[in-house]
């Protein structure tokens, strides 16, 4: 099979679109040909050897997508044929993937392949963060950043569908439009003194702040109110700075951790999560922008692309 690999750490320059064995399936997998993979930054992390990583050399990266079984292995409820979808496989980046049935999505004829390789991995990151993290109630007002982004855009439409007052966070006038389209009360500008358009707008300050990146964290603190919750769960902009816990104590203030795999337990918990994703897309309560399609063996233009900044919807690499 053909697979987008890496055998060393570096820039685009490093991938490869190189012939490699098919896998070779252990007792609980199936064999799922792809159709549609989910290109995510976590991908250019692991290209750069800053991020978890399995297997050897030659590397493949990607854990998101959707395809075909070509192969059950005797598996009770998978036949060739079936359509399958995954957010936390590995090697999926290349023609044929094992998957351990633990992890696979069944996935309804009403849900493209493209579609589930746009939306698992940062839909249930958005679903978990929204009623998990924090369990947004009616008439609350919450504070995304990177509102434009990926789960920002999943994050806005379910906080608006959960009842919330949302704010946006964006870097550009552009990616503001993009967050008001989804569904933002307001967007300010991380260029535009954003904290005081925030206390401004919600002078007791947001119930919640939900934060990717990082050094903002204690930004976010100065706009929470009391009793108000940060939900941290990135570091697109750097490792966050120290917090004092006595601030905590001092204004009831809540810190809380994210972490999508934390929730992603079992195969009811995949399919109960996703299957929430699939009804809100079908009954058009969340829409998604059309991804950016690449070829896999395009891979280092998909990546470059990625990097860029200059997407906002997802990137979907197609074998």
């Amino acid at each position: 099979m053909k697979a987008l690999t890496f055998s060393t750490f570096g820039s685009s320059a490093v991938l490869e679109y190189i012939e490699i064995p098919n896998p070779i399936l252990k007792s609980d997998e199936i064999l799922v040909e792809m159709r549609a993979i989910g290109l995510n930054f976590a991908d250019v992390y692991r290209r750069k050897g800053n991020y978890h990583l399995k297997g050897n050399p030659p590397f493949i990266a990607g854990y998101e997508g959707a395809g075909v079984v070509v192969n059950a292995n005797n598996q009770p409820g998978f036949k060739i044929g079936d359509r399958i979808a995954f957010a936390d496989v590995p090697f999926s980046n290349a023609e044929l993937v094992a998957v351990t049935i633990a992890n696979a999505i069944p996935l309804p004829d009403s849900i493209p392949f493209e579609t589930a390789a746009t939306i698992l991995l940062q839909g249930l990151t958005a679903h978990y963060l929204a009623t998990d993290s924090h369990k947004t109630k009616k008439g609350e007002t919450v504070l995304i950043h990177a509102s434009a982004g990926g789960v920002g855009q999943f994050l806005t439409q379910i906080s608006k569908l959960l009842g919330a007052t949302v704010i946006g966070l964006t870097s550009s006038a552009e990616k503001a439009e993009i967050s008001l389209k989804n569904g933002a009360d307001q967007v300010y500008l991380y260029s535009n003194d954003w904290k005081t358009q925030v206390l401004s707008f919600r002078p007791n300050g947001v119930d919640a702040v939900y934060d990717s990146i990082g050094s903002t964290l204690n930004d976010s603190f100065e706009v929470t109110k009391m009793c108000g919750k940060v939900i941290f769960f990135g570091m697109a902009g750097g490792d966050p700075d120290f917090v004092n816990p006595r601030m905590l104590m001092d204004t009831s203030k809540t810190l809380t951790g994210g972490d999508l795999w934390s929730y992603l337990i079992s195969k009811e918990e995949r399919i109960k999560r996703a299957y929430q994703l699939f009804d809100w897309i079908n009954n058009r309560d969340i829409t998604i922008a059309p991804p950016t399609i690449f070829k896999l063996s395009e891979g280092k233009k998909a990546h470059d692309f990625l990097e860029s900044r200059k997407s906002t919807g997802k990137i979907i690499l197609i074998p």
